[in-house]
């Protein structure tokens, strides 16, 4: 859990419905987490998420940005929880490398054996030999 002292937010209005209210409500919400130079985040995590998120970063600080909603306090909840999101994701660690394996000997015939088969039902289709 990131302390809220690292979180950085910001307010506009938002475009799409709202009704009356569209003009006047800063609903649009905008996080921004300093990724880079975040004491909370260990050294190991943080390397493998600036790698991860690198498109995404500007100096080092990845923005969040909400507004499908209408209402100021649902947007801040869900581009919190989308934050946490993308983070898990940039710290999962690397899944294990796949090992190539080979069929085996027995499959390798049967394969054989059926592209045998195959090929001499389709040399039955042909015109008898006179």
């Amino acid at each position: 859990m990131l302390p809220a002292s690292e979180l950085h937010w910001r307010f506009s209005r938002a475009s799409g419905p709202g009704g009356q209210g569209v003009n006047t409500t800063d609903s649009r919400v905008e996080l921004s987490f300093d990724l880079l130079r975040s004491p909370s985040v260990p050294e190991d995590l943080r390397e493998r998420a600036l790698a991860r998120l690198a498109p995404r970063l500007v100096d080092g600080v990845l923005t969040i940005t909400g507004q499908e909603f209408r209402s100021q306090l649902r947007n801040r909840d869900a581009v919190r929880e989308r934050l946490a999101e993308t983070l898990r994701g940039a710290t999962a660690p690397e899944p294990p490398k796949r090992r190539p394996t080979k069929p085996s000997k027995n499959a390798r015939r049967r394969r054989v054996d059926a592209k045998t088969r195959r090929g001499a039902i389709k040399k039955l289709r042909g015109r008898p030999d006179e």
